[in-house]
């Protein structure tokens, strides 16, 4: 009888383990914040090249956990960036062209405006203009991505916390003659127009704001250096200044126009800053220890592959180059291909498999609890 009970109590305490454990794990798999990067027009092969055209390991092979996600929007099968960032963004399916906004034209609650109801600081990160269409699903609700002018003023009444990226001129030199910058000091925001700052100079500003390039920042190879890496880390330090959670979207745009233009150079030189970008993001996540880090892209651009290079024989006859790569594209548009996503940190987990584009939307709210 004797043995009996204390065969009994080792199984309450085991149990009572157990549940601690699990309380425990479910306790660490909820993140406090959320940084999601997104590689504008990348698939498999652009990423693929960071192993090819890097000189060191890649940033992408520090993941384990990978997922596809399906792209189409609600009425075509190739989706664009409009499309695309607002089923990221606001978690719906709508037509090719639209920002924040469903198939009838009806605003979409996004993210942004989500979150910051319950005290999450939030920042926007492009390489692109700050209006253009990925950060702009992120803030605002108009039926045509083109109206970059109305996306600006959306901005000046977001909620949004810090965000660094081109397209001054949206602001200071518009149609209705407006100077938006005004507007955004009424709004609390410091906006520098010349370069990012140091966190020491910023640590005790409301709002900031970096807007570096009349419409979008200058191509890696033409000089940008690591803007985008920089930003990330600004953008980081500043929002968790005061110990609050906070949501950051972060886009490399450029690597979709340099597969527009079936430009290769352009495309790797973006790709690899992205991946150092990603770096810069993993290396806050493992010390900061709670902090969800997601990489996707909205579509694939330029049907873009790996192939071997073509060369001639001696004799005029061509021949494929086994050991040597020949980048080569098959549209100038955008594709359908499944677009990986890569997740690391708390709630991680969740982000295998295979599903659509706006469960990104859902995963984020799920695993967070905002």
């Amino acid at each position: 009888m004797k043995i009996i009970r204390i065969v009994l109590t080792c199984l309450v305490f085991a149990l009572a383990s157990c549940k601690s454990t699990q309380k425990a794990q479910k306790i660490t798999s909820t993140p406090k914040n959320v940084i999601l990067l997104i590689s504008d027009g990348t698939g498999l092969s652009q990423i693929s090249s960071a192993f090819y055209f890097k000189d060191q390991m890649p940033n992408y092979a520090r993941f384990n956990t990978i997922g596809l996600i399906k792209t189409s929007s609600s009425q075509e099968d190739v989706t664009d960036s409009a499309a695309g960032a607002t089923a990221f963004a606001c978690g719906i399916k709508t037509y090719n062209g639209a920002i924040g906004v469903d198939d009838d034209k009806a605003d979409a609650k996004n993210l942004v405006e989500l979150v910051s109801q319950k005290n999450v600081k939030t920042g926007m990160i492009a390489t692109s203009s700050i209006t253009h269409a990925t950060p702009a699903s992120f803030y605002a609700h108009t039926a045509s991505r083109s109206s970059e002018e109305k996306i600006a003023e959306y901005l000046v009444d977001s909620d949004i916390d810090f965000f660094a990226g081109g397209g001054l001129q949206y602001f200071n030199k518009r149609k209705d003659n407006q100077n938006l910058l005004n507007s955004f000091k009424e709004k609390g925001f410091t906006i520098n127009t010349n370069t990012l700052d140091v966190f020491e100079n910023i640590k005790s500003k409301k709002k900031v704001g970096y807007l570096l390039a009349e419409g979008s920042m200058p191509k890696m190879e033409d000089g940008r250096k690591n803007f985008l890496s920089q930003a990330i880390d600004l953008g980081t330090q500043y929002l968790s200044k005061d110990k609050s959670p906070f949501f950051m979207m972060a886009e490399g745009s450029q690597i979709d126009w340099g597969g527009h233009n079936n430009d290769a150079p352009y495309l790797i030189s973006e790709l690899l800053d992205f991946d150092n970008a990603i770096g810069k993001a993993l290396d806050y996540a493992e010390k900061e220890g709670n902090t969800l880090v997601i990489v996707t892209s909205d579509h694939e651009t330029g049907g873009f592959t790996l192939a071997a290079k073509k060369k001639k024989r001696d004799d005029g006859s061509e021949y494929s180059d086994y050991s040597e790569i020949g980048p080569t594209f098959s549209t100038g548009g955008h594709s359908a291909t499944l677009i990986p996503v890569f997740a690391f940190g708390p709630g991680a987990e969740h982000f295998d498999g295979i599903y659509e584009n706006t469960a990104i939307f859902d995963k984020i709210l799920e695993v967070t609890g905002w």
